[in-house]
């Protein structure tokens, strides 16, 4: 049954646009889902509307039929009834926008996506309310940002750890929002979505490459941690990597995820004996492995002051124009030297050694 008209709803133009759309149920429609119906329909016109903000456009009242106020997502549409959607204008966030240095690579009306230096915080948490990836994003887009959820802000879909450096794609609207979350969500695996880090570890693998699979949960004693677990207590997590370079005492390792863990390459890489550089949470067993470094060595070690992982490269088909997008960011300068000197170092020790 359909509520009576909403007095609050505003009068949606005749056509799509930023405010609404109206149209009609051709007899092929009859019979649809109405948020079905409107999720083909404002896609077809070229909205930002993901099913999910439609839902709950439909539940807030702000869809009529026939002039009558309807509630259900589920209900039936019928052939010759004319669908008013209005979409009011999204609200403010409240998370401020800051003033904060940002480096875009690439940016359309839909996603941007950014190369996060390292000691960035990408979200406002408990501990650092301000000064993060998202108050700095906020202020970059203005009114750009046509709302996700309804809410002016920018649709985070994965993120990096504060410590770690790299590319992050994040969407200005609901309809990017949920094309990039289903692209994550695969990891790849039957998608476009690409991503590979670089990583600095301790040692030599024996191998050139190879792959970890292990289920990975909370610490058992130390809940900032987290660690590879029975399967049960877990949830699977799958690591790709390969070896580039091998540089004496450590080697530059290329990882590829098949699954989106907290921490996973760094948790993964230790498990198989291999820890992150300046990595204090996975790899302090390894802190006596720098004395064997050269005093050069030390000092970039020491200057990095973290974990020695970049988010390399990121690919994806564009989830709204279907254009591929493909990108590649170079290790930060911080990260850079410490290669550079591992190189000459063991270019010296071979010198030595002939």
């Amino acid at each position: 049954m359909r509520s009576p008209p909403n007095p609050r709803m505003s009068a949606p133009p005749a056509a799509a646009s930023a405010d609404g759309l109206v149209c009609a149920v051709s007899a092929d429609e009859a019979g649809e889902r109405l948020d079905r119906f409107l999720t083909r329909v404002v896609v077809a016109r070229g909205l930002a509307l993901s099913r999910t903000r439609l839902k709950a456009l439909i539940e807030a009242g702000q869809v009529a039929i026939d002039g009558a106020e309807a509630r259900d997502a589920a209900a039936r549409v019928a052939e010759g009834e004319q669908i008013a959607l209005a979409v009011p204008p999204a609200e403010e966030a409240a998370i401020a926008g800051e003033d904060l240095p940002l480096t875009v690579v690439f940016e359309d009306e839909h996603l941007l996506i950014v190369d996060k230096p390292a000691g960035l915080v990408v979200h406002p948490a408990p501990g650092h309310a301000a000064g993060t990836l998202v108050n700095a994003l906020i202020r970059h887009c203005g009114d750009s940002l046509s709302g996700v959820g309804g809410v002016k802000r920018p649709g985070i879909v994965h993120r990096l750890d504060k410590d770690t450096s790299g590319l992050l794609v994040v969407a200005k609207n609901d309809a990017a929002h949920q094309g990039l979350a289903a692209l994550f969500a695969d990891h790849g695996r039957s998608g476009s979505l690409r991503r590979e880090y670089r990583a600095l570890v301790w040692g030599a693998p024996e191998r050139a490459a190879g792959t970890v699979a292990a289920a990975i949960g909370r610490h058992p004693s130390s809940r900032e941690k987290m660690a590879v677990v029975a399967d049960k207590r877990g949830r699977a997590a799958v690591t790709h990597w390969r070896v580039e370079e091998r540089l004496g005492p450590a080697s530059l390792v290329a990882c590829r995820l098949e699954t989106g863990r907290t921490h996973q390459i760094r948790v993964h890489l230790a498990h198989i004996g291999h820890p992150l550089l300046g990595d204090s949470i996975y790899g302090a067993g390894f802190k006596t492995k720098a004395s064997r470094l050269s005093e050069d060595a030390r000092a970039a070690l020491d200057a990095l002051g973290r974990q020695a992982l970049h988010a390399a490269i990121l690919g994806f088909t564009h989830p709204i124009t279907g254009e591929p997008l493909a990108f590649e960011s170079p290790l930060p300068e911080d990260l850079d030297r410490l290669v550079n000197v591992l190189r000459r170092d063991r270019a010296d020790a071979g010198a030595t050694s002939g």
